[in-house]
């Protein structure tokens, strides 16, 4: 889909039609290297991995806020690479969050169960952890990847024995975090706009629900059987923006139709019934981790299928192992990785 949704512009401006999709390759390819890597480590260099990971993420997001991040689209998220490549931390900071959160609330000498209350200094650190990741993503802002975060890391909470209460309290503080956001200006208010326009998509067509509302014409004039490769007249005129990123899905819904998004929906559903069933056969460690990964997945999926289809507001998170980007497709393997490390164990 990334070559479909990228060659008619690439050849109209006179370069490779190629160019990203061989770039996509690439990435899948560091990313399934990455996810061996990860699948080999015992449980020291996980450890080691985690801390080592968090902190390079937290180094990360804290660049983009200086002169050496690159602003795109009104977020402040990527690092600029030699070669015409860039880094974006905030997605390697999803699975390290996971995997310190996993290893903090499963590292005391016994817990070996679920049934083990976690200890409260564990928790008290996980928060933090999480607290100053979600913090630096708000401040580029990055509303969708600080939500997708705070998801996979009540998942392990909640399997980690945390009470329902303090996850009740944590939501209404991400909630209010939020707004606090808004009302500080970290969120500018075409930014609020953009997030609120699938409550009324047609209210702006020309405007913040452009997006939207071009995705859901491509989704619609795709039928059954979508339009075929390259012959989807949204995709190939361009008139859904970020389609090879973002808005991937509404160019699998006009060229491969009904049949091609429920091949992907299913991809989906199947990786994540694997990591629950994961996740019930492991012990504690095992289990916490393949809880935030799915957590994780599933609540970024869930979110960029919904934003796709108008059903959700709109928070430019890519849509996993699909969307166009070396930084999401990269840590979508290193969590691809836990799993089938969770499983072998």
């Amino acid at each position: 889909m990334v070559y479909s949704t990228t060659w008619v512009r690439l050849i109209r401006d006179g370069d490779p039609g190629g160019y990203f999709a061989f770039r996509q390759i690439l990435f899948v390819i560091l990313g399934a290297v990455a996810a061996w890597v990860v699948y080999r480590l015992d449980r020291p260099a996980l450890m080691a991995l985690a801390v080592f990971g968090y902190a390079a993420s937290v180094a990360g997001l804290l660049a983009v806020l200086t002169p050496l991040g690159t602003t795109i689209n009104g977020t402040r998220a990527w690092l600029t690479l030699p070669g015409g490549f860039t880094l974006q931390p905030a997605e390697f900071a999803k699975v390290f969050v996971v995997l310190l959160a996993a290893l903090w609330l499963s590292d005391r000498r016994g817990m070996r169960g679920l049934d083990d209350p976690p200890e409260p200094q564990a928790v008290v650190g996980v928060l933090a952890a999480t607290g100053v990741v979600a913090g630096l993503l708000l401040l580029q802002p990055d509303l969708g990847s600080a939500l997708v975060t705070g998801a996979a890391v009540l998942g392990v909470l909640f399997v980690a024995g945390v009470r329902g209460r303090l996850l009740v309290a944590l939501l209404v503080a991400g909630a209010l975090g939020a707004i606090g956001a808004y009302a500080v200006g970290v969120l500018d208010a075409y930014q609020v706009a953009r997030f609120t326009a699938f409550l009324d998509p047609a209210a702006d067509p020309q405007g913040v629900g452009y997006n939207v509302q071009q995705a859901l014409i491509a989704i619609g004039t795709g039928g059954v059987q979508g339009q075929g490769l390259l012959a989807g007249a949204h995709t190939q005129g361009a008139f859904v923006p970020y389609q090879y990123t973002d808005f991937i899905f509404s160019a699998v819904g006009e060229e491969l139709g009904m049949l091609g998004g429920l091949l992907v929906i299913t991809g989906f559903l199947v990786l994540l019934l694997r990591g629950v069933s994961a996740a019930q056969r492991a012990d504690r460690f095992g289990a916490l981790v393949a809880t935030g990964i799915v957590c994780w997945l599933a609540a970024q999926g869930f979110e960029n299928l919904g934003m796709n289809v108008g059903l959700l507001p709109v928070t430019g998170v890519p849509l996993p192992f699909v969307s166009y980007g070396g930084s999401s497709v990269i840590a979508a393997w290193i969590g691809v990785g836990l799993l089938l490390r969770v499983s072998r164990h």
